[in-house]
């Protein structure tokens, strides 16, 4: 049974929940997201409850009550607090600024990178670190991934774009023959 599937999930009253068939569609002032279940469990909305029922005890089914209600749980909580990352740039010359919905990279290339925001991400920059926040968990992580992706840190020096969290393996560096 799953411990995860079967907790509810709470929302407030300002977040507006919807059902259309197998779609759950939560809105919060101009953000909405919409989670579509295929089918896979079934829902119902009491109030500012949201409970999830698997449809058999076969492990695949077990496993999707599980997953959809962690979605949900993680759009509510996007849409209440949001979600944050922040990328640290380390290495000489390496800058990065927001210019609107654009975000400049110089990361030693002969060239700049300008890596266009998605909808509904916000970026900003202080001195090396880069702030991103959203309501949209997944959407922020794939965006973070893609910009550290750009430049990984290199284990001699850690020079590159690494998450503030991140622990880079440090290598030791070639010895010299005595």
């Amino acid at each position: 049974m799953s411990r995860i599937g079967k907790n509810p999930v709470e929302f407030a009253s300002d977040i507006k929940v919807t059902t259309n068939g197998n779609v759950i569609t939560f809105a919060k002032g101009k953000n909405s997201v919409d989670l579509d279940t295929k089918g896979h469990v079934t829902f119902t909305v009491e109030g500012t409850t949201l409970t999830f029922k698997n449809l058999s005890d076969a492990r695949e089914d077990r496993a999707f009550w599980g997953t959809y209600r962690a979605l949900a749980q993680n759009i509510v909580t996007g849409l209440t607090t949001g979600y944050q990352k922040q990328l640290e740039i380390n290495g000489v010359g390496y800058r990065a600024a927001v210019k609107g919905k654009v975000l400049n990279l110089q990361l030693g290339f002969s060239h700049d990178i300008n890596y266009e925001l998605p909808e509904g991400l916000d970026a900003s920059v202080e001195k090396n670190v880069i702030t991103l926040k959203s309501h949209d968990k997944q959407k922020l992580g794939q965006v973070a991934a893609e910009i550290r992706s750009f430049r990984p840190p290199e284990p001699y020096k850690g020079k590159g774009v690494k998450y503030i969290d991140e622990h880079i393996v440090r290598k030791a560096g070639k010895t010299a023959k005595k």
